[in-house]
């Protein structure tokens, strides 16, 4: 497939109501972008002719820019393609600009969130929009140079984020983690030399909190599945944390888009969103139960088991992702009057029924069967998780000395 190279006026302004002037890089109508460093008024740019308005003062210098820059890609893409080079549209993009580039934080932060929209990665790009614009109100400005971000730069923003905003230590750890990737980016690119890292050794360390996983029991579980009092969205909101429930805390994401058709000889089969991975897994005499709950509303195979995405265009990213962050709020603040009425004083949510699972396998199930089950890709990482819940031998030890 050919790959192409267009000077675009990209439609997402900075804080003073200007607009990027960038280099699209499409290969299979994949495209990337790379900022030039100059941000314009949209009615200076003249999209038909694809130039700077002469309403602009710099429009003969912007315009001698951009018909290089071009140039310049344009060569590149040439050069590429007569290596034999095979490559996506953003590797495309590193090959043209991986010397000399000078791009700053904020500029590589932009690509990292447009890589994120390209691939309908849309949670993360949520939390991650979130983390960046942190970081702008820290510096108050968009030009940051990575050479810029030293320790006292990381130290100075720890310090605001937790007196200014009042994050937790797990949020700031978690824009530091975001620094760290795009720092590592600049180093590939060559735009900061690897010297002024600023992780690792004797700098900046970063290190999150433990933080205490609860889940319910046996006996308060029971207790939401006995419950009759319930208005209709508060049983439909049951059987969806049910249904998450045994099937391992099955992540919400999966179980609203479980489709009748992922269920037959008795197992659901099913394609997790997170990371892609086909699993099949028993179903639980409980879960019939629920299913017969909305058989009725069954008109196709593929139609979805649940209600929340029947109505979702699913060739948009946004409308799929946007009812279910809807779908998941009105879940957890049913569940708030659920466990009121069950006489549970531990939070539910949604998520809760991962734990759950957990707090109840405890040290019963062998780590590698519930590294299959929770769908983990390493094994430390179910470990470290399941030790959240497993007290007995502490409590044995304990046991063993005060009780005399």
């Amino acid at each position: 497939m050919s790959s192409n190279a267009k000077i675009v006026l990209r439609k997402k302004p900075n804080s003073k109501g200007l607009y990027p002037l960038t280099v699209r890089i499409t290969k299979n109508r994949r495209s990337t972008y790379q900022y030039i460093g100059h941000y314009i008024d949209i009615e200076d740019w003249d999209e038909k002719n694809i130039r700077v308005r002469k309403s602009n003062s710099n429009a003969d210098s912007l315009n001698k820019l951009l018909s290089q820059e071009l140039s310049n890609a344009n060569k590149a893409l040439i050069d590429l393609q007569s290596e034999h080079k095979d490559a996506s549209a953003n590797q495309i993009k590193k090959e043209i600009y991986a010397s000399g580039n000078s791009a700053t934080f904020f500029e590589l932060a932009q690509e990292h969130l447009d890589e994120l929209e390209i691939a309908e990665k849309l949670n993360r790009l949520s939390t991650d929009s979130a983390l960046v614009s942190y970081i702008i109100k820290f510096n108050k400005s968009k030009q940051l140079a990575f050479q810029e971000i030293n320790e006292r730069f990381l130290k100075k923003l720890m310090i605001y984020l937790k007196a200014k905003h009042e994050l937790s230590e797990t949020s700031v750890m978690n824009i530091l983690v975001l620094i760290r990737l795009l720092f590592n980016r600049a180093i590939k690119l060559k735009i900061v030399s690897r010297e002024l890292y600023p992780f690792g050794g004797d700098k900046i360390k970063i290190k999150f909190p433990e933080t205490s996983k609860v889940g319910l029991n046996i006996i308060e579980v029971r207790a939401i599945e006995a419950l009759e009092n319930l208005t209709l969205s508060e049983i439909h909101t049951r059987n969806v944390w049910l249904f998450s429930f045994n099937f391992a805390g099955m992540r919400v994401t999966d179980v609203l888009w479980t489709k009748w058709s992922d269920i037959y000889d008795k197992r659901l089969h099913y394609r997790m969103n997170k990371n892609s991975k086909l699993l099949s897994l028993k179903i639980p005499d409980k879960v019939f139960k629920i299913l017969d709950y909305y058989k009725e509303d069954k008109r196709y195979a593929t139609d979805f088991v649940f209600p929340e995405l029947k109505k979702a265009n699913l060739d948009d990213a946004k409308d799929v992702y946007n009812k279910r962050k809807t779908a998941t709020k009105k879940f957890n603040d049913n569940l708030k009057s659920i466990a009121k009425k069950a006489k549970i004083d531990k939070k539910i949510t949604m998520h809760i029924a991962r734990h759950t699972f957990g707090n109840i396998a405890g040290d019963t199930i062998h780590p590698f069967m519930l590294q299959k089950l929770y769908r983990h890709s390493d094994l430390k990482t179910t470990l470290n998780y399941q030790a959240n819940f497993i007290h007995k031998e502490a409590d044995d030890a304990l046991d063993s000395v005060v009780n005399f």
